[in-house]
């Protein structure tokens, strides 16, 4: 038998580029802000319909209050919700008492690192493919990639590293929008989970599989841990992540269950999203809650759903 003949990349030769050179599309200016009088907000639902997706949304909402402070809430988001602003209403929820742990992408954890420490993120995809320069922001890939093997030494999860990692720096420019730091600071667990070769930290020379691959390990286990506070009137999240979220909470829910003889069961289950897809749909939606519980999809713009769902929440709260 012929072995099969493999050429490696060497990344120790690949050509980074400073940040501050790079161009981004989003900024703290641009970001979404917390509601400040929900009265408007409880006016515009109340003119809805009492149809279809105004019926779900109003249902969603209703759980979310019924839920806060009280049993688990758990949003699992994919990068488009940082990058599209999102992330200082994550924070509101997680200040309020209402979300319970954030589980996220490692997209979404570059978007919010880079928007907090060097106050921008998100790059022009085409123009940096064609010259090779997509991704290459070297304090991006250096500053992750050491958080990353602080925490393997450390014993902590990816989203704990990049979060301890984040507050030690001298100058945080979007300090106040990040939901990884946000979590340190509250107490609130915000966990990253990886796939090799999907990030732009991975084409770094400092990239490390074994560190990348132990603190996401770790921060699977610590989801798969804290899913047991959904049981009974819990709320799972599912916003903007198509495959790699929805197949991770598979995992821990399943993992949730062998240890706790059958539970959680009786939470609600809701995929927000612009497209519905099958990952989704059946891994968060509609498989979990077989054994008691509500699914809902909500589909839309991140940037206009995600406003109305807090806004909406922030007035059922406000008359709880």
């Amino acid at each position: 038998m012929k072995a099969p003949r493999y050429t490696e990349a060497d990344l120790a030769r690949v050509r980074p580029v400073p940040i501050a050179g790079r161009a981004n599309k989003v900024n703290p200016a641009l970001l979404a802000r917390a509601p400040r009088d929900p009265r408007a907000a409880a006016e515009f639902l109340d003119g809805l319909p009492d149809i279809l997706a105004a019926r779900d949304l109003r249902a969603v909402i209703a759980a979310l209050a019924s839920a806060a402070g009280r049993r688990g809430v758990i949003a699992m988001i994919g990068g488009h919700v940082i990058k599209t602003g999102l992330g200082p209403l994550l924070l509101h929820l997680m200040r309020r008492g209402v979300l319970t742990h954030v589980a996220m992408n490692s997209a979404a954890s570059i978007h919010d690192f880079e928007l907090c420490a060097y106050g921008g993120t998100s790059e022009d995809v085409a123009a940096g493919l064609a010259d090779g320069t997509f991704g290459m922001a070297e304090e991006t890939g250096r500053e992750m990639n050491a958080a990353f093997a602080a925490g393997h030494r450390q014993g902590w999860g990816m989203g704990e590293a990049l979060a301890r990692a984040l507050a030690g720096r001298s100058e945080l420019p979007g300090r106040e929008h990040s939901v990884l730091l946000g979590g340190l600071e509250l107490g609130i667990p915000v966990t990253v989970h990886a796939a090799i070769g999907t990030d732009i930290t991975h084409q770094h020379p400092q990239a490390d599989g074994a560190a990348i691959g132990e603190t996401s390990m770790r921060d699977f286990r610590r989801l798969a841990g804290l899913v047991s506070s959904l049981h009974d009137g819990g709320v799972v999240l599912n916003i903007g992540s198509a495959v790699i979220m929805p197949e991770v909470f598979l995992k821990a829910l399943t993992i949730a269950r062998n240890l706790g003889a059958g539970r959680p069961t009786d939470f609600t289950a809701v995929d927000m999203d612009m497209l519905r897809h099958y990952r989704p749909r059946v891994n968060v939606v509609e498989r979990p809650t077989l054994a008691g519980g509500r699914g809902f999809t909500l589909t839309g713009h991140h940037e206009i759903m995600v406003p109305l769902l807090v806004w909406g929440l922030e007035a059922a709260l406000a008359n709880r």
